[in-house]
């Protein structure tokens, strides 16, 4: 449930749970940067032949959701790999994700994204580089049928 305030919420205190049969808070869903959580709906115009008005009427069509991206760094977990390669064998193996941020002080949820039916459609492993003193991050992909907002 939404909790709403007059100061927006800090963005950097999240969890995500990939519904894996992992505690959320674990280092195995210890994600650095979620992004591209959103929807947006196409417009039908329509006119009739006969309407005095020269305008056409615009309907909600289908609704789109954008791919959704998890960053993280490189920790020697391969389950994000796991999943994709399953899924791209044939598995069937749709889950239902959260994205839950909290307050700053981490003693509740202040908002909750909830991504129905989402497989990986990506996984890109980080650059790696010997002149660099980057972190190693690792991004994750992911396709879902419907994005809701409580």
């Amino acid at each position: 449930m939404a909790v709403e305030r007059n100061n927006p919420y800090a963005g950097f205190n999240f969890l995500v749970n990939l519904n894996d049969g992992a505690e959320p808070a674990s280092a195995a869903a210890g994600f650095s940067e979620v992004s591209g959580l959103g929807m947006s709906v196409d417009v039908i115009e329509y006119r009739n032949g006969n309407e005095n008005i020269n305008a056409p009427r615009k309907l909600p069509g289908l609704t789109h959701t954008p791919e959704i991206r998890l960053s993280r760094g490189v920790i020697g977990v391969t389950t994000l790999f796991t999943w994709l390669h399953n899924v791209a064998n044939g598995a069937q193996d749709y889950r239902n994700v959260t994205i839950e941020l909290q307050s700053e002080d981490h003693s509740q949820v202040v908002m909750t994204w909830s991504l129905t039916q989402a497989i990986p459609v990506s996984y890109t492993t980080p650059a790696l580089s010997a002149i660099k003193s980057a972190l190693a991050i690792e991004e994750l992909v992911l396709a879902c049928q419907t994005i809701s907002v409580s």
